[in-house]
């Protein structure tokens, strides 16, 4: 007998006469260096978050920016990002997400490549739009990926819990990588790191994943709802992003808020057609019927809304209030990024034993009393300092608690074809979030008398929000 005859795919399969002559084994577990290929894709796209933020200085300095020039230099990656990622989750769907990832994973390399010879501040926004592209591929596609290779609900949920701590830990790594590279080797030097990140998962996705689902033949895409989803999105980012520098009633924020009004009500009209052999929902709006669905991409948002709104305002804070530098701010997050960089792995296997629900409800709580801690204690003094280290402890140790859930209760809550569809949702209303928390929070803390004052009531808002977070998933998350 050769050694191919005992491979798996020759092991006699069931027929109409009766079962196969010999037992039929088991369905091999996917690698573990799959989960590493995997979560490196997400690494880089949330180290591409984090990493640029302390190199602005020296970017600004060197192409000669204005400080809304660096401003675009963050937005457009999050900008590009937000908008296509309900795209990217139909494309992973209809193409596989073996396909689309190993895609986003070389164009991210490409991009990350020519962002090291940008010659000037339109070009580098310009590639950080791109990679915002390349990163919109990677994070539904691996989830998709992940829902293939581990079809048991509890190995899923450890396999998320693991994908986000290896790619969380990104959030610990971002800004002090940041600062030590702009510093000894030159802002271009964070993103040439990419590069062989890059590469490698490149390789481990191609040697270890799962050959993608077929594709289904009969169903086209659904243009008119990718080409109004876009719009929509950008619109609503770009009126939050021009609403500080130009304000409300600016026609560049107006503009933007009719441009997501009009396109809002196309993709709505676009997504109640009917599905037929020639045309598929990117966005079936059947499928917020289901309450897990709809509250995790409701709670999805309301994560990043205080995550990202409370790093803006506590960065501004400890820099100009404390006059701290960049790169000892970095410093100070450590409390809340530390956690998740381990924590995750501990819930994907609490989430497998006892369900989703708990653990989320527990990790909104801790968000919103870590971030409440916060509000009390933004004076200088040394007992303020620790009690602020304790709230962002908490806060890290609530984000790693109530992210994985969130990822295992959306997708395990739809048909396995659909689970590019849910991703791509869930982490398109966490960058809205993301971008409403930024602008919310910020307009709060400008409109104090002083600095300690917006900052308190800003974290108060923050606090609040989430705690109302830990309500809508303890109601509707898997009650059905």
């Amino acid at each position: 007998m050769s050694s191919r005859s005992a491979r798996p795919m020759d092991t006699p399969r069931p027929s109409a006469e009766g079962p196969p002559d010999g037992p039929v084994p088991a369905v091999p577990r996917p690698s573990g260096l799959l989960l590493l290929g995997l979560s490196l894709g997400y690494f880089m796209v949330m180290l591409d978050t984090t990493v640029v933020t302390v190199a602005l200085p020296a970017i600004g300095t060197d192409l000669s920016g204005s400080l809304s020039g660096l401003q675009w230099v963050s937005n457009g990656y999050t900008l590009a990002f937000a908008a296509l990622l309900l795209t990217a989750g139909a494309l992973s769907d209809r193409y596989g997400g073996r396909r689309v990832l190993l895609i986003g994973m070389w164009l991210f390399a490409v991009f990350s490549g020519a962002s090291v010879a940008a010659g000037s501040m339109g070009a580098l926004i310009a590639l950080r739009a791109l990679l915002g592209v390349a990163g919109a591929l990677l994070l539904p596609a691996s989830l998709a990926v992940i829902a293939h290779a581990y079809a048991e609900p509890a190995a899923r949920a450890r396999a998320m819990g693991a994908w986000a701590a290896i790619s969380g830990s990104a959030l610990a790594a971002g800004p002090l990588v940041g600062g030590v590279l702009t510093d000894t080797l030159g802002w271009r030097a964070i993103f040439l790191l990419n590069v062989p990140v890059a590469l490698l998962g490149i390789a481990l996705t191609m040697r270890h994943a799962p050959a993608d689902l077929p594709e289904p033949p009969s169903k086209g895409l659904d243009l008119p709802g990718q080409l109004t989803a876009v719009p929509t999105l950008a619109g609503l980012t770009y009126a939050l992003i021009e609403s500080g520098p130009h304000g409300w009633g600016s026609p560049q924020v107006l503009g933007g808020l009719t441009v997501f009004a009009v396109c809002g009500v196309l993709f709505v009209l676009a997504e109640r057609r009917p599905e037929t052999p020639d045309h598929a929902p990117m966005l079936p709006l059947g499928l917020f019927r289901n309450r897990t669905l709809s509250a995790g991409l409701f709670a999805g948002g309301l994560v990043n809304f205080g995550l990202s709104g409370v790093l803006f305002v506590l960065s501004l804070f400890f820099q100009q209030a404390h006059g701290h530098s960049a790169f000892t701010a970095g410093l100070a997050f450590l409390p809340l990024t530390l956690p998740t960089a381990f924590n995750p792995v501990l819930t994907g296997r609490l989430v497998g034993r006892v369900g989703a629900r708990g653990p989320a409800v527990a990790g909104f709580l801790m968000m919103g009393v870590g971030v409440l801690i916060q509000s009390a204690c933004t004076s200088d003094s040394t007992a303020s300092l620790v009690m602020m280290c304790v709230g962002l402890l908490v806060l890290g140790f609530g984000v790693s608690f109530a992210i994985p859930p969130l990822m295992t209760a959306v997708v395990g809550s739809v048909a396995k074809e659909q689970s590019g569809i849910a991703s791509g949702a869930l982490n398109s209303a966490r960058q809205t979030g993301a971008v409403l928390g930024v602008a919310v929070l910020g307009a709060v803390t400008g409109s104090a008398a002083s600095a300690g004052d917006g900052t308190r009531l800003a974290l108060v808002v923050a606090g609040v929000a989430l705690l109302v977070g830990a309500g809508v998933v303890a109601a509707c998350i898997g009650s059905e």
